[in-house]
């Protein structure tokens, strides 16, 4: 049982570090940081949040290789 608990809290590891290097975890980022600053607006939606981050990207295309 041991090892199996060593195992799957390795690849719950590793699951939230491939999210991080992929960008996955952006929109929880995001909500966290929204009700970090106590903000009275009403956060984006998934759908909005990425929306926005895409038009970001397209606008200010440095950050990537290609």
């Amino acid at each position: 049982m041991n090892v199996l608990h060593s195992a799957g809290r390795t690849l719950g590891a590793v699951n939230r570090y491939l999210k991080g290097v992929l960008g996955e975890d952006s929109y929880e980022k995001y909500l966290q940081h929204h009700v970090g600053t106590g903000c009275a607006v009403a956060p984006m939606t998934v759908k909005e949040f990425w929306r926005d981050k895409t038009d970001r990207q397209d606008k200010n295309p440095e950050g990537r290789c290609c």
